[in-house]
C-alpha cells in the first residue's frame, strides 16, 4: 500500500513538473480553423536552445506567419536605430554624472569596475557612458555583466529575432504587435529622471541579488519552468527597486492587453506563430489565461 501511495505521489509530481515545463503553447477553439501557437522568450537566452523545444518545428511549419512584439527588421533599419538611440541618451546638456550625487557615483563606479575593470573617471569610459540616461545605464549594466559571464552570447543574434529570421528565409509574413515609437515611449518616456536614477542606483545597491536573479530567470527559462520564471518575476524586494503599480501597467500587462486584443482577428485571418517575452505568457494577467478566459483551448505544444 505505501509503494503504490508513493508511486502515485511520484506520478502526480511528474505530472506537475510537466505542466510547468512548457514554452510553447497551442492555441485552438474559439472559431479558428487552424492552431495557432505561442512562445515565450528571454532575450538573454542563446539561440541554439531553439532545439531543445518540443514541437516548435511543428510550430513554424504549421503557421503562415510570425508576430512578435516588434517587427525586428523595422528596429534595424538607420532610422529607428537612431531613435532608439537618442531615447537612451541624455538630453543636451546633462551627463549621467551631473545627475547623481558624489555617493551616488561611487556606487556606480564600484559596479562598472566590476564588470569592465574602469568606470567614469575614466576619459574613454566617460565619453562612452556618460550620456546614456540612468534607465539604459541600467540596461547596458545587465547586459556588460551577462557577456562576462558568458562570452559567448552573441547579443546581435536575439532569441525571438531567430523566428522572425526563420519565418522571412521560408517567405512567410512577419508582423509586430508595436511600433518603435510606442516601444520607445513605453521603455524610455513614461519614466521620469528622478525614478531612472531610483532604479539604477537600487540596482547597484542590490547587484549581488539582480545578478544572481539573471542567472535564476535563465536557468528556468532553460528548464522551460513557467512557474519558476513566474515566481522569480514576481518576487518583491519591499523597497523602491519593485517597479510601481503603475510601472507594471505600463510595461507589462497593459500591453498584454493590447496584444489579446489584437490576437483573435490574426488567428483568424492565417495560423499565426506569436512570439514574445516569457514573463508576458505567465499570471493572471497573462496572455495565457487571458486567450483562456477569451474562450480558447491553450495546451502545451509537443
Amino acid at each position: 500500500m505505501m509503494k503504490k501511495t508513493i508511486l502515485t505521489l511520484a506520478l502526480v509530481l511528474t505530472a506537475a513538473l510537466s505542466a510547468n515545463a512548457q514554452l510553447l503553447y497551442k492555441i485552438s477553439g474559439n472559431g479558428i480553423n487552424r492552431d495557432s501557437y505561442i512562445i515565450g522568450t528571454y532575450h538573454l537566452a542563446q539561440v541554439s536552445f531553439v532545439d531543445s523545444i518540443p514541437g516548435i518545428k511543428t510550430a513554424i511549419d504549421e503557421t503562415e506567419q510570425v508576430y512578435g512584439e516588434l517587427e525586428m527588421s523595422d528596429m534595424a533599419s538607420s532610422e529607428n536605430t537612431m531613435k532608439m538611440q537618442q531615447a537612451m541618451m541624455l538630453e543636451d546638456g546633462k551627463t549621467l554624472s551631473s545627475l547623481l550625487t558624489e555617493e551616488q557615483q561611487g556606487k556606480l563606479n564600484t559596479i562598472l569596475n566590476n564588470i569592465l575593470g574602469a568606470d567614469l573617471t575614466n576619459p574613454m569610459v566617460k565619453q562612452q557612458l556618460d550620456k546614456l540616461t540612468p534607465q539604459a545605464m541600467g540596461t547596458q549594466l545587465t547586459l556588460l555583466n551577462y557577456l562576462k559571464r558568458e562570452p559567448s552570447f552573441n547579443p546581435t543574434k536575439s532569441f525571438d529575432g531567430y523566428f522572425q529570421d526563420v519565418a522571412k528565409e521560408k517567405g512567410k509574413e512577419v508582423k509586430g504587435f508595436e511600433t518603435i515609437d510606442f516601444q520607445i515611449d513605453a521603455l524610455f518616456h513614461g519614466i521620469t529622471l528622478e525614478r531612472q536614477v531610483e532604479q539604477l542606483i537600487c540596482f547597484c545597491d542590490n547587484f549581488d541579488y539582480q545578478d544572481s536573479m539573471t542567472e535564476r530567470l535563465i536557468k528556468a527559462f532553460y528548464a522551460q519552468d513557467m512557474k519558476g520564471i513566474e515566481e522569480i518575476t514576481d518576487e518583491k524586494l519591499n523597497n523602491s527597486c519593485d517597479n510601481t503599480d503603475e510601472e507594471n501597467e505600463r510595461l507589462i500587462y497593459g500591453r498584454n492587453d493590447n496584444w489579446l486584443a489584437q490576437m483573435p482577428a490574426i488567428m483568424k485571418e492565417k495560423p499565426t506563430l506569436f512570439v514574445v517575452g516569457a514573463a508576458h505568457l505567465v499570471g493572471d494577467r497573462g496572455v495565457l489565461n487571458g486567450l483562456r478566459k477569451a474562450g480558447f483551448t491553450v495546451t502545451g505544444a509537443k
